[in-house]
């Protein structure tokens, strides 16, 4: 018995030493598996980096491609834009200056009949119609008079060219309206020049 503990002893060392021989091989194996593990997973993380790298690429590359557009379509309304404007600029006078263009043929018309009326009665009658149709016209146009006479004194439509000694009812009034002020659509276009009461 004592043999064959000694036996199963001498297995047990022999099992124990072979084990310990197999121990650095399997260590050795076991970082093998870890670095092709480190390896594994340093390269699926480079894929990952590279795959995202690529959708930001292309998403920039959408963003900057309707960043172009916009900007193009922009720069076309601008362009277009600037054209119209230029457009409206020359043609906008136009109406006012066919509707003054009748008034001018009231004129010679007015001129021609000079030679032939005796009197002057006429004249005047013709020239004050063409003066009431081309006031007309203007008013029409949006053109206002500003109604300055006798009115209090005011630096949002008057223009003082003068200051005289007057009455104290009078002062800071309106005396005398050396230029009549006109407004287009309710902007002065010319300020009404006035003598003012001091």
């Amino acid at each position: 018995m004592k043999q064959r503990k000694k036996h199963e002893n001498g297995i047990d060392e022999q099992t124990q030493a072979q084990q310990n021989d197999q121990a650095p091989v399997v260590e050795a194996a076991g970082n093998t598996n870890s670095n092709k593990l480190n390896e594994n997973e340093s390269e699926v993380e480079q894929n990952r980096s590279t795959i995202e790298l690529q959708e930001l690429q292309q998403k920039y590359n959408e963003v900057n491609d309707k960043y172009l557009r916009l900007y193009s379509d922009f720069d076309n309304f601008r362009k277009r834009a600037l054209k119209e404007k230029i457009e409206l600029s020359k043609t906008a006078s136009e109406q006012v200056l066919v509707d003054f263009l009748t008034i001018l043929d009231d004129f010679e018309r007015a001129i021609s009949s000079f030679e032939t009326v005796d009197t002057i009665e006429p004249l005047k009658e013709g020239t004050v119609l063409i003066y009431n149709k081309f006031k007309n016209n203007l008013t029409q146009k949006g053109i206002m008079e500003i109604d300055a006479m006798g009115k209090q004194f005011d630096t949002d439509f008057h223009e003082a060219i003068a200051n005289v000694p007057a009455p104290e009812e009078q002062k800071n009034k309106v005396i005398d309206v050396t230029q009549k002020g006109y407004t287009l659509n309710g902007k002065v276009i010319r300020f009404a020049k006035v003598v003012v009461g001091a």
